[in-house]
């Protein structure tokens, strides 16, 4: 099952025709059959994040979205603190299995990894870091099977129809 997903990167020293961690994902997420809706940086500013992410959030068109950058602990990353007031549920093993499998190459510096995921308005949505090796890492080894309607025992696909629900009926 193809899914729409939106990709934002987090940056203030990148821009797209420099961006490998952004460059990965599209090249993954079409790989895997997916379709990219759109694609774009805002700089590491909590209100630019929250604007993207909550135009995609109330789009019907977008089903997931996957952000890179600003979850670290200096200067003006702020990603995790952008997004996670637009959550209306955290998937909180997701952080917790990124940081475990994240530990087998970069050890202990993953303490300092604010990566998370949650569902708003339907839309399922991903916080990763913006370095290549994590962005790899969260895709190929957790991403890519919840996005795919194979996956068993359950997915995320599965859930999707029944996350708009949820959605629709929060007061």
């Amino acid at each position: 099952m193809s899914l729409p997903i939106a990709l934002l990167t987090v940056s203030d020293s990148r821009s797209l025709a420099d961006d490998p961690s952004g460059d990965a994902l599209q090249q993954r997420l079409e790989a895997a059959g997916h379709r990219l809706v759109e694609r774009t940086l805002v700089p590491d500013d909590r209100y630019r994040i929250r604007a993207d992410l909550s135009r995609w959030i109330a789009d019907p068109a977008v089903q997931v979205v996957i952000s890179s950058g600003g979850t670290g602990l200096t200067g003006r990353d702020g990603t995790p603190e952008a997004v996670a007031p637009l959550l209306d549920k955290t998937i909180e093993g997701f952080g917790e299995l990124f940081r475990v499998l994240s530990f087998e190459t970069i050890g202990t510096s993953t303490l300092q990894s604010r990566a998370l995921a949650g569902v708003a308005n339907g839309t399922v949505v991903f916080v990763l870091p913006g370095s290549l090796d994590a962005v790899t890492t969260a895709w190929d080894r957790l991403i890519r099977a919840q996005l795919d309607v194979t996956t068993r025992p359950c997915n995320l696909v599965q859930l999707l129809p029944r996350l708009t629900e949820s959605a629709d009926q929060a007061p």
